[in-house]
């Protein structure tokens, strides 16, 4: 297969080294300096079980110079950035190909495929004027997410945290299990990732759901990391507030979580944690991926009458923290003091 990872940040940059170094045909996409860091050095990966000792050379160009078509477009661009880059996107697969997009969040196929009250509902938060309608065909897609804590410390080095939950998992996006999809996941183990396919991807991503649309949110706002917010006695009960909305939200909606808020909050203190992505994007000054995975879910509760108060000051803080990064072009960065 002809591969094409576009977006080669943290998550991006990681797949695209593991496809290369395991020997698949496999082109990154990048920019700037991230596209000079890959040119010229490579990537390199830093972690106890998925880093690897030498940085991996790959085959990375910039937007516009891929050699297509691609069998598989893996988009790991963020979820807001996908809308600008839809149309050269569309022009990049093979007639038969897919794009997989594990995207944190809410997706705006969420209402294809399958059967619903809602079905063919247009989720305005991520698909505001429906250009990613009408540019991907459901047939093309496969949709997914990435489990995975990465951080782009620098241009071309990512430093990974390992855990045994490590995977990504994708699915059809009317819940079949196709020969592409377990051909697509079983490239991603021989790549040292464990790849997983889903019955019911969009179960997968309400359960990370539960995760970013608490400690990525939080962690803007507060700057600290998700063992940190979990910990502070000030901020656990709100994280317990949030986790319980965004269930009962999925459950409107017709997915089932089998969760325990309290427990999730438990679990998050005891573990070693990187900065969440939106974190890394604060510090970064890069817009902030609400939209997906906070905008998206208030939207829904407003469409089944669920209440989500605690998401919606959560949200309303966070969005204007990111008005300010994007609009005066700020970042927002810890300064030790003397």
């Amino acid at each position: 297969m002809r591969i094409l990872v576009y977006g080669a940040g943290a998550i991006g940059g990681f797949l695209g080294a593991r496809l290369t170094h395991a020997g698949e045909d496999v082109t990154l996409v990048a920019r700037g300096a991230q596209y000079e860091a890959l040119a010229n050095r490579g990537v390199i990966l830093e972690g106890p079980r998925s880093g690897l000792p030498d940085p991996v050379k790959v085959r990375v160009c910039k937007p516009g110079e891929e050699k297509g078509p691609y069998d598989v477009v893996f988009v790991t661009l963020k979820s807001q950035q996908i809308a600008a880059a839809a149309q050269h996107l569309r022009g990049l697969v093979a007639k038969d190909g897919v794009f997989v997009f594990p995207q944190n969040g809410i997706p705006w196929w969420y209402f294809q495929g399958v059967d619903s009250k809602f079905k063919g509902a247009q989720i305005k938060a991520v698909d505001p004027d429906g250009t990613l309608t009408r540019t991907f065909p459901q047939q093309m897609i496969i949709g997914g997410t990435s489990i995975k804590p990465a951080d782009l410390v620098e241009p071309g080095r990512i430093r990974l945290s390992d855990a045994e939950t490590d995977a990504l998992v994708i699915g059809e996006i009317d819940n079949r299990v196709t020969p592409r999809v377990r051909a697509i996941a079983d490239m991603a183990t021989r790549a040292g990732w464990t790849g997983r396919v889903s019955d019911d991807v969009r179960k997968v991503k309400w359960n990370k759901l539960l995760s970013n649309a608490v400690w990525n949110p939080l962690s803007a706002i507060t700057q600290s990391t998700a063992r940190e917010a979990a910990e502070f006695s000030g901020t656990r009960p709100l994280a317990v507030a949030l986790i319980r909305e965004v269930i009962a939200v999925a459950a409107a909606v017709g997915t089932t979580l089998d969760a325990d808020a309290e427990a999730l909050v438990d679990g998050a203190a005891k573990r070693v944690s990187l900065p969440t992505s939106t974190l890394q994007d604060v510090r970064a000054g890069r817009p902030l991926e609400m939209d997906a995975i906070v905008n998206a879910v208030l939207e829904l509760g407003q469409m089944t009458g669920v209440a989500t108060p605690s998401l919606g000051v959560v949200a309303a803080c966070v969005n204007l923290l990111n008005q300010r990064i994007s609009g005066d072009r700020v970042a927002v960065r810890p300064v030790k003091l003397q």
